[in-house]
């Protein structure tokens, strides 16, 4: 089955105010650009975003912030986006801030049709506040609820016209586990190809669990900080 949209813009048709999205990256790493752009014309507002952060107060989802279209983050990182800080302060932004690995494994979980597991971080502190706490073997442990969203966007290196994805290093971070998690999951790549041409080895996401593929036609490959080594 062909999965591939035009644009970035035909491949969220159907996305509406007040829509649950993962959105893969690490940072400025790994980002859907072209899809976050497309999100940003659309003007679909109230948006519930899961991503590790939010950009920087001018990059990735940041500009997601600046128009308001964001209601609520579930991240493990504030970073380097003054906006998201001002936002949270003043009230305008709800935030559920999860230790990152808990972050991972709750996305994972929600994958995987898992609805809650226990973990032992956070465990004492106020990130525990109104969940449950087992003790097993003597040690306490909090329960966390497995994530899925309406709509996981992802970036690949590569993909086929049937879904199936190959990530490139570091870019790689969070967007296989979110690509299993959505209701809907549109993959953005960045060399789409056709089937069989992507070694079956290397694909690390199966096309089943994409909905919708398009090519990104336009990057600009953020760098978060540039940092040199000084020449001798």
């Amino acid at each position: 089955m062909n999965k591939v949209y035009p644009n970035a813009e035909a491949a969220i048709f159907d996305m509406e105010d007040g829509a649950t999205i993962m959105s893969g990256g690490f940072g400025l790493c790994g980002n859907p650009e072209n899809l976050i752009r497309a999100i940003h014309d659309k003007g679909v507002r109230d948006l519930t975003i899961m991503s590790n952060n939010c950009g920087t107060s001018e990059y990735g989802l940041g500009i997601l912030l600046q128009s308001g279209q964001v209601r609520k983050m579930i991240s493990t990182y504030v970073g380097e986006n003054k906006i998201f800080e001002a936002q949270y302060l003043s009230g305008e932004l709800e935030v559920e801030l999860v230790p990152q690995g808990t972050f991972a494994e709750r996305i994972r979980a929600g994958g995987a049709g898992i609805p809650a597991f226990y973990v032992p971080a956070a465990v004492g502190t106020p990130l525990a506040e109104g969940k449950e706490v087992r003790e097993f073997d003597g040690r306490e442990y909090l329960m966390e609820r497995g994530l899925t969203a309406d709509y996981a966007i992802v970036n690949a290196w590569k993909g086929d016209t049937y879904g199936n994805l190959v990530y490139r290093m570091t870019a790689r971070n969070f967007n296989p586990v979110m690509a299993t998690a959505g209701r809907i999951t549109i993959a953005e790549v960045e060399h789409l190809v056709e089937p069989g041409d992507l070694d079956p080895d290397e694909i690390v996401t199966p096309g089943i669990y994409v909905q919708r593929v398009v090519k990104g036609e336009h990057y600009e490959k953020w760098i978060e900080k540039r940092t040199v080594r000084p020449r001798p």
